[in-house]
């Protein structure tokens, strides 16, 4: 049964983490190919009038639209990158929040986009959570927020923050589940194959046993 279209935007700037951006990207660009999600859409929102942003990572991303256009948005999701203080201080990019705040959804953030979502107030009185060993950080700047260390991700009142990196592919399956339901969740989720990631300690004995072979066959040793 077709479920409602959602208008997603994803907030970009130089700096930006990839995954952050890429991962929830492709949770609902795969969950828009199913009838329960069709016409929903993501789009990547510029904070100046740049056409393209670099990632963190070197990776040149299109622009969609930016902070000065009226947008009307069911979630915004804020990622993070390694410097973000400039950001902070940004009164447009405040302003563009507190707007979306008010509009949308849901509110997102994974790693120190939180630090941003804390900068507009639109994590007062709320649980939230940022990059795993920022979350001191965050309290102490934002102490009107109830920081949660030992949670991945952490939701409410339309309100989904969470750790940096792959846990960004968790988040937005989260957010998709509270939209959508936990069973069109998971089918995303297989998609992603997720359910076929193995712990550390099976990939390293991968490695380790990749290795060895290639030195047998290079007639050396490990030891």
């Amino acid at each position: 049964m077709k479920q409602q279209a959602y208008k997603i935007g994803i907030i970009v700037f130089d700096g930006v983490l990839t995954s952050e951006v890429v991962g929830p990207a492709e949770v609902f660009a795969i969950a828009g190919q199913h009838e329960w999600f069709q016409g929903s859409g993501v789009q990547l929102i510029g904070i100046d009038q740049s056409p393209t942003i670099r990632t963190e990572e070197g990776l040149r991303l299109m622009v969609d639209a930016t902070i000065s256009d009226e947008l009307a948005l069911d979630v915004l999701f804020v990622p993070g990158g390694n410097d973000m203080g400039h950001l902070l201080q940004n009164e447009a990019l405040n302003r563009f929040i507190r707007n979306q705040e008010e509009q949308a959804q849901w509110l997102g953030s994974v790693c120190a986009g939180a630090f941003l979502l804390a900068k507009a107030g639109a994590l007062d009185g709320k649980q939230a959570t940022t990059w795993f060993g920022g979350e001191t950080s965050l309290q102490s700047q934002f102490p009107a927020i109830d920081v949660i260390h030992d949670k991945p991700v952490v939701v409410d009142s339309r309100r989904i923050t969470a750790n940096g990196g792959l846990v960004s592919y968790q988040a937005a399956l989260v957010l998709l589940g509270q939209l959508s339901g936990s069973e069109q969740a998971r089918q995303v989720y297989d998609s992603l194959g997720m359910a076929r990631l193995e712990n550390w300690a099976k990939i390293e004995a991968s490695i380790n046993a990749a290795l060895e072979t290639a030195y047998v066959k290079a007639g050396k040793s490990l030891k």
